[in-house]
């Protein structure tokens, strides 16, 4: 059904929840991962009141290594679990673009990916890249949004998929 499963991360809380599902859901479905992060560079910002030279060369360096680092721990926890797993690094001032095209070139059939549910103001104002990769991906997309505090609270737990097969 599910074989080839792409996995975009950000090192955030969020996205280490999505991480955790996919790994567990591709060890049921026996299907691969293919873990993704994009380094995204800030645009310079200029102020009237400071000159700075910024080196954007040494700035790119330091984000493709930690986008490097967190798909090296994805894979590590996926092959820890029993599940291939394929590295991608990506540099991109659009992250939506990257994931959905990084889901056709590696001919993944889904994605998972965390969403930190803003609403409202801060959702126009940051933007939304779940929400670009759902208008755009030409595959499913599964969203996981962050567990609010009184489910956690309550110990409610994700079920298992091979729990709900349709035999």
């Amino acid at each position: 059904m599910y074989k080839r499963i792409l996995v975009p991360t950000d090192g955030s809380a969020v996205s280490e929840n999505a991480v955790a599902a996919a790994i567990d859901f591709a060890r049921a479905c026996g299907g691969e991962i293919v873990a993704l992060s994009v380094a995204m560079p800030q645009p310079a910002m200029q102020s009237a009141e400071a000159a700075m030279v910024i080196d954007a060369g040494l700035e790119i360096d330091v984000l493709l290594e930690e986008a490097k680092a967190q798909v090296a721990a994805v894979c590590a926890r996926a092959r820890k679990a029993g599940v291939t797993c394929t590295e991608r690094v990506e540099l991109s001032m659009d992250p939506g673009k990257v994931i959905v095209g990084t889901a056709r070139e590696q001919a993944c059939d889904l994605i998972f990916m965390g969403s930190h549910g803003r609403r409202g103001l801060s959702r126009l104002l940051a933007g939304s890249v779940t929400q670009a990769v759902l208008a755009y991906a030409p595959v499913p997309v599964m969203v996981l949004r962050p567990v609010p505090d009184d489910e956690r609270a309550q110990g409610f737990a994700r079920p298992c998929p091979a729990e709900h097969s349709t035999r």
